[in-house]
């Protein structure tokens, strides 16, 4: 069993066709096929359906986790080797949910490429429960996400970084949802809302509140991504209910709290059965570094709280 096997195979089960997965992986099809066959006579079983339509059989079902997780533990070997001369080279890569993304780490990613430009830096942005399962399948090295009330996978180390506060977004143009400067999730209600996809624990967060408090969401739209949600509330669609790090940077949003406060917690993650590559040690660094200077100087709302001093 060879690693550039598992590659191929892993290729196949993912476009499910030997002819993609051969211009995938660089090579042709005949060569592709045979080695697929040797891995399958070692392993003793077909993993693959050979008919109209590739399909995994049972037994192609169990290795595909356990092959992922062998290239990616291949890859982070890789690069673990290539940065004991420095961080000069290698791949980063990180994973944030979208509001983290257009709240912070805009501006850490432009200070840690400053610092280490030639380390290449992969970006996946996604809601939190999807990069856990990325982070413990190892197809990333480092991840921010949101810690939920039922704790993260046992399998990931985190670093708490802020508790941040869950705020009524709405347009500045527009007449205030409230003339106190806050309201309750029974005021929210009455309120058409803006409301991102599931995959988001914030959506997760704010249905949970409007249960709570024995109410219904009246819904203007629904399903979009983070940045659509906030272009349809600046256009006057309806409200959101978002983190407080969304509005620095954004004229066009009126902030109005919510009574009671709604938390979140924001950690950074790596799989803890292994020490973290060099780069992702530095860029937490960094990240740490940066949330220390911002809040020095004032940068954060009053209620994001710091939970991790660098």
């Amino acid at each position: 069993m060879t690693l550039q096997q598992l590659a191929y195979f892993v290729a196949i089960a993912d476009v499910r066709s030997f002819t993609r997965a051969a211009d995938l992986t660089g090579v042709a099809q005949p060569t592709l096929s045979r080695q697929l066959r040797a891995l399958e006579e070692e392993l003793g079983a077909p993993l693959v359906n050979r008919g109209k339509a590739v399909t995994l059989t049972p037994a192609g079902d169990a290795v595909l986790p356990l092959a992922r997780r062998m290239l990616a533990d291949a890859d982070s070997a890789r690069t673990a080797v290539a940065e004991i001369v420095g961080l000069r080279r290698g791949n980063l890569r990180i994973g944030a949910t979208p509001s983290l993304c257009i709240g912070v780490l805009a501006d850490v990613l432009r200070v840690f490429h400053e610092q280490h430009p030639e380390i290449h830096l992969q970006l996946a942005e996604n809601g939190s429960q999807s990069l856990v399962r990325d982070l413990a399948r190892g197809a990333l090295d480092v991840a921010l996400v949101i810690v939920p009330p039922t704790g993260v996978d046992p399998a990931l180390h985190i670093t708490p970084l802020l508790r941040e506060r869950l705020s009524v977004a709405s347009p500045r143009s527009g007449r205030a949802p409230s003339t106190r400067g806050s309201m309750s999730i029974t005021e929210l209600s009455r309120r058409p809302l803006v409301m991102v996809r599931q995959g988001y624990d914030l959506r997760e967060v704010t249905l949970q509140a409007y249960r709570d408090a024995g109410v219904t969401p009246r819904f203007a739209v629904e399903g979009g991504e983070m940045d659509a949600v906030l272009r349809l509330v600046e256009a006057g669609t309806g409200v959101a209910v978002v983190p407080d790090l969304i509005f620095s940077g954004r004229p066009r949003l009126r902030r109005t709290v919510l009574t009671p406060a709604i938390y979140r917690t924001v950690a950074i993650a790596r799989r803890a059965d292994i020490a973290p590559i060099q780069s992702a040690q530095a860029f937490t660094d960094t990240l740490l570094s940066f949330l220390g200077d911002v809040s020095a100087i004032g940068g954060l709302s009053s209620d994001v709280q710091i939970l991790h001093r660098w």
